[in-house]
């Protein structure tokens, strides 16, 4: 396939899969065959494009004229396609994972599940791949609804109130996204994504004000910056997977990327610097991070507990594009797939406990380490890498963002990454605790191999990842080129 045409493919095929779902997908082994090729196929698709853009060529994908100016633009770059490699290669270890779960809960709705995942994937590598404002938004917003049904697939009144919260939420966002997209259009017509920003020094400080917080309030609701969080601990009502989803593969992550997207492409370094909008997105990041990690401490439900410890995780990104030196941004890009390993290897854990053990709180573990050791390992890995341990991906993360903000004397930061650091060990091991060291209490049991598999392979990689940055999809080295690109202004797609 022409290189050009990868994108456009890469975004389609999971799309395709959607549609055929609710045609032949009606039995149970035709449906996940579907999606797993769907999944294996997307990622390959992903793959394909690496060569090309660590060489420094970057793929420009094709556009779509849609009169009066604007087009579709379909780009690859360092930072998209690290993106779009952590969320596909996510998918399909969801999409086993789902496999097992669902059965094992004897859920319904099943095909309408795995079609509303299929379309949230394909609008998440769009957002990836987007090369300008309006094809970013046109995929945020079909991220935005391809989620609902999963959020509220449970069709308990629980279920629904929480949809109808995240519906509120991140439409009321979307509103304020579009009113950027098209203020923006209007300064630069075309709005193309360009290392370094497209709004130049001419631009009036207070319409990169107005701009930024629009920005700002229309990516950091999906971002869950504290106070526009709320929306998440509520959805955890969802299917374990959808969770995932919602953590770990597109939905937050699709507004950590666009944090970083407007602050490194839109209004650039300088610009902010400029106008001392950088400092207000360091004090939110450094409230939510701090803020995030003491709510977790007063969770009694595991799947609540992880979702305050997303919301201070993301805020790590923002830090870092708020901060702005190489090493920083790179901290903060690499986190984008580090902490997309580290917290799916957690909820993939936590619906295991679900679906063996019965228990959703964080008491009562006692003992299943011993009875499910491959489960409870994994998520020793990942609560450890959250914590920053060393030799595991979260710590590559927090190293360079702590040596960025000595690059630039930010030494205050340093601190908040110690103290979130300590605050994650002590909302995650006292569970290590209770599942290695205690006693059981009941007879428990590993699940099958389509739940262990996943969080095994996920766990695995968290590892690998923190002794060899680079394993397998050079995350480490695609963040580092978006970094530098952003830093210097290079790399611009012609």
């Amino acid at each position: 396939m022409d290189l050009a045409l990868r994108p456009l493919a890469a975004v389609l095929v999971s799309l395709l899969a959607a549609v055929l779902l609710p045609l032949v997908g009606r039995r149970p082994t035709v449906r996940e065959t579907i999606t797993i090729t769907a999944a294996i196929l997307k990622l390959a698709l992903v793959s394909s494009m690496l060569p090309a853009v660590l060489a420094g060529q970057g793929v420009k994908g094709v556009s779509f004229a849609l009169g009066m100016g604007l087009s579709l633009q379909f780009r690859v770059d360092a930072l998209g396609l690290l993106f779009a490699l952590t969320a596909s290669s996510l998918w399909l270890l969801t999409s086993i994972y789902s496999i097992g779960y669902l059965r094992a809960t004897t859920s319904t709705h099943q095909t309408s599940y795995y079609s509303a995942f299929a379309v949230c994937l394909s609008a998440t590598v769009g957002i990836a791949f987007s090369g300008n404002l309006l094809t970013f938004f046109v995929c945020y917003e079909v991220l935005t609804l391809a989620t609902y049904p999963l959020v509220v697939h449970g069709r308990t009144p629980e279920a629904q109130a929480a949809g109808r919260r995240y519906l509120v939420y991140t439409l009321a966002a979307g509103q304020a996204l579009l009113v950027a997209t098209v203020w923006a259009e209007t300064l630069v017509p075309g709005s193309e994504f360009r290392p370094g920003g497209f709004l130049n020094s001419q631009t009036p400080s207070l319409t990169v004000w107005m701009l930024f917080v629009l920005f700002v309030v229309g990516c950091g609701v999906k971002a869950a910056i504290m106070p526009l969080h709320g929306w998440l601990p509520a959805a955890m009502v969802a299917p374990t997977p959808v969770s995932a989803l919602l953590h770990a593969v597109a939905v937050v992550k699709a507004g950590v990327f666009g944090i970083v997207r407007m602050v490194g492409y839109v209004f650039g370094l300088d610009t902010l610097r400029a106008t001392g909008a950088d400092t207000v997105l360091i004090i939110f990041a450094v409230a939510t991070i701090l803020i995030a990690s003491i709510r977790a401490l007063g969770e009694d439900r595991l799947k609540r507990r992880l979702a305050y410890s997303t919301i201070g995780q993301l805020s790590y990104i923002v830090l870092g594009a708020a901060v702005g030196s190489v090493a920083a941004l790179t901290g903060a890009m690499f986190h984008i797939a580090g902490h997309g390993f580290m917290k799916i290897t957690m909820f993939f854990c936590a619906g295991t406990v679900h679906t063996q053990a019965h228990r959703d709180g964080v008491k009562g573990l006692d003992g299943l380490g011993r009875q499910m050791p491959v489960t409870m390992t994994a998520f020793a890995i990942g609560a450890c890498g959250l914590a920053g341990v060393p030799l595991l991906a979260g710590f590559i993360a927090k190293w360079n963002l702590g040596v960025g903000a000595v690059e630039v004397d930010h030494l205050l930061l340093v601190g908040v990454l110690v103290v979130s650091g300590l605050l994650n060990v002590a909302y995650f091991f006292p569970i290590l605790f209770d599942a290695f060291f205690r006693a059981p209490t009941s007879d428990v049991r590993e699940a099958g191999w389509a739940m262990v598999l996943p969080l095994g392979v996920t766990a695995v990689v968290v590892l690998l990842l923190g002794v060899i940055p680079d394993f397998g999809l050079h995350f480490f080295t695609l963040a580092r080129l978006a970094a530098e690109s952003v830093v210097t202004g290079s790399g611009v797609l012609q």
